[in-house]
């Protein structure tokens, strides 16, 4: 008995330091980061980021190799750093510094010590590395791009900070990242995931072969590719209209809320932002104050909508039940409110029913329209609140939840805001008239502007603006991007205004933009426009505005376009939106006299006149 009980005792031992072993060595793997510090190199093969297509099928965005210097600081034996930093073609200070830089992060793992070399400098380099201990080269993809459009939604990708490298167990230093637009927004989706390899070393830091026999090493998984909503065609085409201009196009799918265009103007060569010149270039980019080439203005720049905005009056003023389609409203240049305030406006027939109104861009009709919303309430900030709401359901004051990583709300003011303005409630409607027509305390931005059309172009209801279609051929299943949003205006309010919009091209302020064969509903808008010059609010030219959708029963493209310092809404922005409608709907321009005149006239000494010190025009 005591000779069995001896033995099971043996076996019971040897089975739990066998066990033991197995889970030490095979299960757990905490050691592992012990181990690197003297017996394991840990080597990384970079996926290719995935590719970037357009609504067609077009390539946009592709790789191209790159390679980088790396250095792991505790492997480094004594070289001719004159001569070395004469191969690389860096100042001594500064292989030095980016020596330093790469001890101070981690003296056991790599660091980039020169980024980016081109082929030619690869070649060149890779007979010599033998002679630097320490120093080798990793190949990395660096994106090729193959359109000169879309910079600002494409985006660019640049080396990870040392915040990220902590913050960020996926990212070690040297590893490149998506900084903005599309790269940005679908890293994960992109960068794919990197392959690893572990070699064991012995007591000389000599290679002695894969850690545990390769069981822990992967290959690199390249990154998907996607498909973006737009048409590359049409942003080219976005870009050359506004070329000697400042402002954005925004047009979208209203069946679908894909973003077909997102033109901001001034842009950039995307290409400018890829290799070792990318930093020089971006820090160029960055201090033009006056173009500003990296402000996306199609998301960023907030405006007041101007007269587009009366189309949103009329649906409010609709929906509260506060006037009818067949009520008439007189304008005598005008409307007279208070003791001595007055609104000015435009000639044209009087009076006029809601459609006629909208069509001739009446002030006054719309203003009035606005006054009884308000009023119909006991409180004048209940009045707002309604008025807030509504504007709210088609996307306005706020950030419309669109896939790319930049933008602002834009403003809808409630009752609190003028609360706070007039304490005691102390105000009326009258106080708040300009945001009747879009001036006042309203801001919104072009994407704002585009996606208020794509609903009245549906009559009441929009999709979530987005620019990805598909990951790796399959269509994109977010809950947010394919579930309607409905406003809070009743469908049958919609066809007046409608029918007004189609009269803006029909009899109304933008008649001389018509194109053939295509029935498009539209609206001017001329919004004014400040700055500050010396300290002091200065008024500027008035920006040009437009928006419209078209065909008119079955819309395929509704687009708004803002142009700064425009003049009035059918100057610029009414003829880029007819030209780029006419472009996506027939692929071939008929209109060559309203191109000739847009290609023909630039902008630029408007925006140079705060600084020129040259009078603006101001529209009465």
């Amino acid at each position: 008995m005591r000779k069995l009980l001896s033995v099971a005792i043996i076996l019971i031992t040897g089975f739990v330091f066998i066990g033991r072993l197995f889970y030490m060595q095979v299960v757990d793997t905490s050691f592992v980061g012990l181990s690197e510090n003297n017996a394991i190199s840990v080597d990384y093969d970079y996926p290719q980021r995935g590719y970037i297509f357009d609504r067609n099928g077009e390539l946009l965005v592709s790789n191209q190799p790159s390679y980088d210097v790396m250095a792991i600081p505790r492997d480094i034996e004594p070289f001719d750093t004159l001569e070395f930093s004469g191969l690389l073609n860096i100042s001594i200070e500064r292989l030095e510094k980016q020596l330093d830089k790469a001890k101070i992060y981690s003296p056991r793992l790599p660091s980039v010590i020169v980024p980016q070399l081109t082929k030619d400098e690869f070649a060149f380099l890779q007979e010599k590395m033998r002679k630097y201990e320490g120093f080798y080269i990793q190949k990395r993809s660096l994106r090729d791009y193959k359109t000169k459009n879309s910079a600002s939604e494409l985006g660019y990708i640049s080396e990870v900070t040392n915040a990220e490298v902590d913050n960020l167990p996926y990212y070690k230093s040297g590893d490149l990242i998506g900084r903005s637009g599309v790269e940005k927004q679908y890293e994960e989706v992109l960068r794919g995931v990197k392959g690893v390899k572990y070699t064991q070393k012995d007591r000389f830091n000599r290679n002695i072969g894969p850690y545990k026999e390769g069981i822990y090493d992967t290959l690199p998984v390249k990154g998907k590719d996607i498909t973006l909503t737009l048409d590359v065609k049409l942003q080219a085409y976005g870009e050359k209209l506004m070329q000697g201009k400042h402002g954005g196009i925004v047009a979208i799918e209203p069946s679908s809320g894909e973003i077909i265009s997102l033109v901001t103007a001034p842009t950039y060569d995307p290409a400018l932002l890829v290799g070792r010149k990318r930093s020089k270039n971006f820090t160029k980019l960055w201090y033009d104050t006056i173009n500003k080439p990296l402000l996306n203005r199609g998301l960023q720049a907030m405006y007041p909508p101007g007269s587009p905005f009366k189309a949103l009056t009329g649906l409010i003023a609709l929906e509260e039940n506060v006037i009818d389609t067949k009520e008439t409203i007189g304008c005598h240049m005008g409307f007279r409110y208070g003791r001595k305030s007055k609104m000015g406006c435009h000639s044209h027939a009087s009076p006029l029913s809601m459609t006629p109104a909208l069509a001739q861009s009446c002030n006054t009709y719309f203003a009035k329209s606005y006054r009884r919303v308000i009023d119909k309430y006991d409180k004048a900030s209940d009045g707002m609140d309604a008025w807030s709401n509504h504007l709210k359901s088609f996307g306005l004051g706020g950030f419309l939840g669109n896939d790319l990583p930049v933008g602002q709300p834009g403003r809808v003011p409630n009752g609190d805001y003028y609360d706070k303005w007039y304490p005691g409630g102390r105000w009326t409607s009258t106080y708040t008239l300009s945001n009747a027509i879009g001036q006042g305390e309203v801001l919104a931005t072009p994407i704002q502007l585009a996606n208020f059309t794509a609903a009245i172009a549906n009559r009441g209801w929009f999709y979530t603006p987005h620019i990805l279609k598909e990951i790796d051929d399959k269509p994109i299943k977010d809950e947010k991007f394919i579930q309607k949003n409905q406003t809070t205006i009743s469908r049958e309010h919609f066809d007046p205004i409608v029918e007004g919009m189609f009269g803006v091209y029909e009899y109304g302020t933008a008649r001389f933009l018509q194109i053939p064969e295509v029935e498009i509903c539209g609206k001017t808008g001329t919004a004014e426009n400040f700055t500050k010059i010396d300290g002091e609010r200065t008024q500027l030219t008035d920006h040009s505005i437009f928006i419209a959708f078209a065909p008119k029963d079955d819309p395929k493209i509704a687009i708004a376009v803002v142009v700064e310092n425009g003049y009035w809404g059918s100057r610029f922005a009414g003829r880029i939106a007819s030209l780029m409608i006419e472009k996506y709907l027939k692929e071939e321009i008929s209109r060559k006299d309203l191109e000739k005149w847009v290609l023909e006239h630039s902008l630029e000494e408007e925006y140079a006149k705060p600084y020129s010190g040259e009078p603006f025009r101001i529209n009465q």
